[in-house]
């Protein structure tokens, strides 16, 4: 059960806990897969959650937000799942890559028309962060808070603290797994996230259209404009698609 912000490694662990649980693991791009989930989410971040065993059927973890925004409550749920704090060693180093790629893509989508499902959800995604992602010092000290509110609300011998780099020991020692005998995956660098413009684009002109019953305007293709491929594992289908 992931309770790390984003771009703590997300990614990353979305692929590697796939791996070992042979399972999905809801991540960001699953609500970009299935915009009909972003209303869900607008309301469990409000406090009126879902009942999440019938909403999260078929995933095995999660990891990155709005998951990991919901993470007392998703302790609550599952009593027995580990907890897992994934984390950068410096708030400002966080907010280097956050300024980078999610805060100017959270921008763009709340300018959107709410006709885009995931408008909504954008648009309160980080109330339990910081009142204003355009305020270097809240996103900062509210980085800061939010570790400290998970170390305090976890029990020690439940709470796994991960950052990038850390591989797969703390995981696969929290689940009682062997280490895999392949390389832990290094998955959405700010540089691939920048690279995927293109393809971020092409895929919100469709889910607009298809949100307004109108043809979806054709995208003109750059670098990294490509098909995200499906990728299966287990009993329920999911879609690596990296809109956040």
């Amino acid at each position: 059960m992931g309770a790390g912000l984003p771009r703590t490694g997300t990614s990353s662990l979305r692929e590697g806990l796939r791996h070992l649980l042979d399972a999905p693991t809801y991540h960001m791009s699953e609500v970009f897969a299935h915009p009909e989930h972003a209303a869900t989410w607008v309301d469990a971040i409000a406090g009126r959650p879902p009942d999440w065993e019938s909403f999260l059927a078929g995933y095995a973890a999660g990891v990155d937000a709005p998951f990991s925004l919901c993470w007392r409550e998703l302790a609550d749920a599952y009593p027995d799942a580990p907890v897992l704090l994934s984390h950068r060693g410096d708030a400002e180093l966080w907010y280097r890559s956050m300024a980078a790629t999610v805060l100017p893509r959270t921008r763009e989508l709340r300018r959107r028309s709410r006709a885009d499902p995931l408008v909504a959800l954008f648009e309160v995604l980080f109330d339990r962060v910081c009142p204003d992602i355009d305020d270097h010092d809240q996103l900062v000290s509210g980085y800061d808070r939010w570790l400290a509110q998970v170390r305090e609300g976890v029990a020690p011998g439940r709470l796994v603290e991960w950052q990038p780099g850390d591989a797969w020991a703390p995981v696969c020692r929290a689940l009682g797994l062997p280490v895999p005998a392949v390389p832990f995956p290094h998955e959405n660098s700010s540089a691939s996230y920048r690279a995927r413009q293109g393809e971020r684009t092409r895929r919100d002109r469709a889910r607009l259209a298809t949100a307004s019953g109108e043809p979806p305007t054709p995208a003109i293709g750059g670098p990294g404009d490509r098909e995200a491929s499906p990728r299966r594992r287990g009993p329920v289908r999911t879609t690596r698609i990296d809109g956040a």
